[in-house]
């Protein structure tokens, strides 16, 4: 795929993205804070099955979505992403800054909207702060996101498996955060959706902004002259 073309599915993707997670966001805000669709369903069900051993792998899997592991996995993408020593420093730090300025962004949002958590008697874990969007859900998805981007640019075999093993890994952070009662369905859901849309600005960004990685186009060659009389 061409530099623009790229440009422009990720600009495309960021703009839905972004529109579902306003509105998402506007609705949750609309409503005080109260759950909405299927969010007091799940939570139920969440807290009415928790057997010690599913809670120890969910708090297991839920910490790998914040803190150094996700820089580290990001660092990683920037690193594969990379043909030189160059690309891949810009690469590194382009990897970084998305998710950390993604994260700062996040939590501004997250102070606008200011939606409580479900009741601190439902939690099987620790939390701080407001709910919408999540922020472990937000932080590993755009990890996650980034990784599957190292991953079709670098890897020629092997291609699917990887990308589902990262992919399931961003989705399960989210779902282990309804699971361990700290925030409801919806404010994964919103998590996914910034994520995806930051992710689709970052790569507008880059595609628009970027080293190109071809080559110069040639010097035209200057035909030749008249023969003489």
């Amino acid at each position: 795929m061409r530099r623009e073309e790229a440009a422009d599915v990720a600009g495309s993707v960021a703009l839905g993205a972004l529109v579902a997670f306003a509105l998402l966001a506007l609705i949750a805000r609309g409503h005080g804070g109260a759950p909405l669709f299927g969010d007091e369903d799940l939570l139920d069900w969440s807290v009415g099955h928790r057997p010690p051993a599913a809670v120890a792998v969910a708090r297991a899997v839920t910490d790998t979505g914040t803190g150094w592991v996700p820089f580290v996995l990001a660092a990683l993408a920037g690193l594969t992403m990379g043909r030189t020593p160059r690309r891949r420093a810009l690469a590194l730090a382009a990897c970084l800054a998305c998710l950390a300025a993604g994260q700062a962004v996040r939590y501004g949002l997250m102070s606008l909207v200011a939606r409580p958590r479900p009741v601190v008697g439902d939690w099987a874990t620790h939390a701080s702060g407001w709910s919408f969007p999540s922020g472990h859900t937000s932080t590993s998805a755009i990890t996650a996101g980034l990784l599957a981007l190292a991953i079709l640019v670098r890897a020629p075999r092997g291609r699917a498996a990887l990308l589902a093993v990262v992919l399931t890994w961003g989705v399960l952070v989210g779902l282990t955060r309804v699971y361990l009662g700290v925030h409801w369905f919806s404010d994964v859901l919103g998590g996914w959706l910034f994520a995806v849309g930051w992710l689709g600005l970052c790569v507008f960004a880059a595609a628009r902004t970027g080293p190109r990685t071809g080559s110069a186009p040639s010097e035209p060659v200057p035909p030749p002259p008249p023969p003489g009389p």
